[in-house]
């Protein structure tokens, strides 16, 4: 019976160490691979370097959807046991660039929009239609003439408004001419000191436009899976500070399969106009002004699955 059971145990030493040895021998082939893989994204990476330096044009997108739908019918548990919901949104950031030895030319898009519906099935007077929340569009064209490698003269159109809700209500064009820096192919820094604002608006006695300063920060890149754009566009007024503003979009996506992923989008916005037309003309405040305006930070976030164009 010993004897048995010492060969048994043997036996069993025997598997697991010859398991062990596979285990360490796939861990090691497995290194391998990787290094080589590394290895062959580096050089890839590198040729794609020596592309994206070459002259012409390089097009662009990537963006960010997200959504849900349900429908209760008798959920007697929540206050509207018979309702519809939903929640539908989408970012774009997409970019077409022509970029030459002694100038470039400098175009892109983005764009934010959501919309949601609560539809309570026992409320004949509630709506029952999809409504828009977030609104966002940004389109700019930038043209340089290049004085060296890293630096050109430049003019600048930026347009930013909403379009599904008080389209052009208010708009604002950036016409400006200055310098332009990029110290890296995917980093552009605007620097116009001379610049109108021009603002659309039905009141104008809240929305001015004015002469001042624009400044805008641009990084687009796309490292092997991740792409990721971030973008500050601000606007100081020579006239008046109340009339001055600054935007700031981040959009982010990690591809997992194929051309789908994760993505997620913030942004930020201080704009002391928009604020006191919302205090004036939406909540009614007639007592409102520039002078005692709560100016607070405005800010959206969109998280969905992403696609990479």
């Amino acid at each position: 019976m010993n004897k048995k059971l010492i060969v048994l145990a043997i036996l069993i030493m025997a598997v697991s160490f010859g398991f062990s040895q596979t285990k360490e021998e796939l861990e090691a082939q497995k290194a391998e691979k990787q290094a080589e893989a590394d290895k062959f994204q580096g050089e890839a990476d590198a040729l794609q370097a020596q592309i994206d330096a070459l002259p012409g044009w390089r097009v662009g997108a990537f963006g960010t959807i997200g959504g849900s739908l349900s429908n209760f019918n008798n959920w007697y548990a929540q206050g509207a046991p018979n309702n519809e919901s939903g929640n539908i949104g989408f970012t774009v950031n997409a970019f077409a660039n022509l970029i030459e030895d002694k100038f470039f030319w400098r175009n892109s898009l983005n764009t934010n929009l959501n919309w949601v519906k609560l539809d309570d099935k026992d409320d004949a007077t509630d709506n029952d239609s999809f409504e828009p929340t977030t609104d966002v569009f940004n389109l700019s064209s930038l043209y340089g003439r290049r004085l060296s490698d890293k630096w050109a003269v430049s003019g600048l159109l930026e347009y930013r408004t909403t379009i599904l809700d008080n389209f052009n209500d208010p708009g604002y064009l950036d016409l400006g001419v200055g310098a332009t820096w990029t110290p890296l192919s995917n980093l552009v820094v605007v620097i116009h000191p001379l610049n109108y604002n021009f603002v659309f608006a039905d009141d104008d006695t809240i929305f001015n436009s004015s002469l001042g300063a624009k400044i805008v920060a641009d990084y687009t890149a796309s490292i092997g899976k991740v792409n990721l754009k971030s973008n500050l566009s601000t606007f100081q007024s020579y006239e008046d500070s109340d009339l001055s503003n600054w935007t700031w979009i981040n959009s982010f996506s990690y591809t997992l399969w194929k051309n789908f992923g994760v993505g997620f989008d913030f942004g930020l916005r201080s704009n002391k106009q928009e604020a006191l037309n919302y205090a004036v003309n939406t909540l009614g405040d007639t007592a409102a002004t520039f002078d005692n305006v709560d100016n607070d930070l405005q800010s959206y976030y969109t998280f969905g699955v992403s696609y990479k164009f």
